[in-house]
């Protein structure tokens, strides 16, 4: 696989992802703010999430609050939204300190929107795994996409991957646990086995939402290539995926166990 000039494959670097996601809440001084302290982590690519909240969601989203929250689910995602303006001046943010912007679009207005900004390539979250819609509206983009599997059999990943193989395009497939945070006994390496068992075209990754570092180290002595954490500047910031987002002195401490570990 190959993003920018950056070829991954089982002879490269590890590769890691800093998922900023939507820890900003909105916010652009937090987001830029993540951007500067990936990068000072030594971190190679920052990735968000492009949400355009009624492209993706019905207005029963309205109703539904989720447990660890006390807003429901379409406020908290439109709240959390950048406008295109936005997210271009954060794409070249990223891009103007050497790093890869990566993105997640949750429907196909934003993958559209991602397309017209220029990203190198897609990262398909687990819930989406199964939307084949937009898969192919993605594969057809002829990008390589990154693709969470969490909550799939191999069997439903298989549908997913053939969509995906023909457009003949690089992919890499994630072992993903959907558990916020993941116990240690629920996080299933073998899992990474299994994807590299079922998927001779596909490269192997992690999208780890256990807490700390450990399990990255552990997947990369079974074969993983693409490693993606979430990421907060402070664990002290509100945000829905701060009980599982490592700082940047862990960023910097996986990067640097995983070099020794290579």
């Amino acid at each position: 696989m190959k993003i920018g000039n950056r070829i991954i494959n089982n002879k490269s670097k590890p590769f890691v992802i800093a998922e900023i996601g939507i820890n900003h809440e909105g916010d652009m001084k937090k987001a830029m703010k993540m951007i500067y302290d990936a990068y000072y982590a030594g971190c190679e690519c920052v990735k968000f999430q492009c949400h355009i909240a009624e492209e993706e969601m019905t207005n029963d989203a309205k109703e539904i609050i989720p447990g660890n929250c006390n807003e429901n689910i379409f406020d908290i995602i439109d709240n959390c939204s950048f406008s295109k303006a936005q997210e271009k001046m954060l794409k070249k943010t990223v891009e103007d300190l050497g790093m890869i912007y990566l993105c997640t679009p949750f429907s196909i207005a934003a993958a559209d929107r991602l397309e017209e900004m220029g990203v190198l390539a897609y990262k398909i979250g687990s819930g989406e795994m199964n939307n084949l819609q937009l898969i192919e509206h993605v594969a057809k983009f002829g990008k390589p996409m990154l693709i969470s599997t969490g909550m799939n059999t191999i069997k439903s990943i298989k549908k997913t991957v053939s969509v995906v193989e023909k457009y003949n395009i690089d992919y890499c497939l994630f072992h993903c646990v959907s558990i916020y945070p993941t116990p240690y006994e629920k996080v299933n390496l073998t899992g990474v086995t299994d994807l590299k068992n079922n998927f001779d075209n596909a490269l192997i990754g992690l999208s780890d939402h256990s807490i700390g570092i450990t399990s990255c180290l552990g997947a990369y002595m079974l074969g993983c290539n693409i490693f993606e954490k979430h990421y907060t500047s402070f664990k002290e910031w509100p945000g829905p995926d701060i009980e599982i987002s490592i700082t940047p002195k862990e960023l910097k401490d996986l990067i640097t166990n995983l070099d020794i570990l290579e």
